[in-house]
């Protein structure tokens, strides 16, 4: 379908003989902001690099943009699709801040003076600006992580994919990624998140894909997937700390599928009654 972004189809995929992926079946609407999630080694990463073709299906098929991924090359799925890696130091590799971020814009061919309003952009972006000058590798990994993100963000791909974007993050910078990921949102692009990071998700997403030993065993509404205990403990995650409370108060009439603090408050005024209102 047209407004399909991502189709996979009974995708399996094995490093040696060791299958990672076992008949995954998903579908991605453009302009869905989308959560993945999963203990280590459940195949989250395997995953989403067939995205942008640096894996291909050993059996099963991942179609991007309609395009069948074993017959295209990375090359020509990165122009519409950016995969920003979990370590930075797979990513980065230029002389300077400056020189990674202007890398995949001079080889998409775009002219000298975009090249310059879209590095500047992206570095003010992800506060990196007065570091343009100095190499990758002098930055802390955070900042090496945000340097990777804008090095993706420039040439303003349509489908963009985060492994592990919030780690090694502080309060303030997961903040700002926050409001990228509604920035991205009201320019209707189509966003991946590779998280471990439950309390980032849950306030933030809309759906969620919980993946465990290579299979998807959740897929849907937040609400529903991360109240779920039977998922949560497949999944090894540990559950949001607002479902954590209303599952400690459910005895007392409180929802078990409870997931933000204001309608927790609300609930809780109304078993208490007007006086606590």
């Amino acid at each position: 379908m047209a407004d399909t972004v991502v189709e996979v189809r009974d995708l399996y995929y094995s490093y040696n003989s060791q299958l990672v992926l076992r008949g995954i079946n998903l579908e991605i609407k453009k302009g869905e902001i989308v959560a993945i999630m999963g203990e280590n080694g459940a195949g989250k990463t395997t995953l989403i690099k067939h995205f942008n073709g640096l894996l291909k299906p050993k059996r099963g098929i991942v179609e991007v943009f309609g395009v069948d991924t074993r017959e295209a090359s990375v090359a020509e799925l990165s122009r519409k699709v950016g995969l920003v890696f979990q370590n930075p130091d797979h990513q980065l590799f230029a002389e300077t801040v400056e020189k990674e971020v202007e890398f995949a814009l001079r080889n998409f061919g775009f002219e000298e003076e975009t090249i310059k309003k879209r590095v500047d952009w992206a570095l003010n972006l992800m506060g990196l600006a007065r570091y343009r000058h100095r190499s990758p590798f002098t930055l802390s990994i955070g900042e090496r992580k945000r340097l990777a993100i804008a090095s993706i963000l420039c040439y303003d791909p349509e489908l963009i994919i985060f492994d592990e974007p919030t780690a090694g993050q502080d309060f303030l910078q997961k903040e700002r990624i926050a409001e990228l990921l509604n920035l991205l949102r009201t320019r209707g692009k189509t966003v991946v998140v590779v998280t471990h990071d439950v309390e980032f998700v849950v306030t933030r997403f809309k759906r969620v894909i919980v993946m465990s030993r290579g299979e998807i065993i959740g897929d849907g509404d937040i609400r529903d997937v991360l109240s779920n205990p039977e998922i949560l403990k497949k999944a090894k995650l540990v559950p949001p700390q607002i479902v954590k409370c209303a599952w400690l108060l459910s005895d007392l009439g409180v929802p078990k599928n409870i997931i933000y603090p204001e309608e927790l408050i609300e609930k809780i005024k109304s078993i208490l009654g007007a006086p606590y209102g």
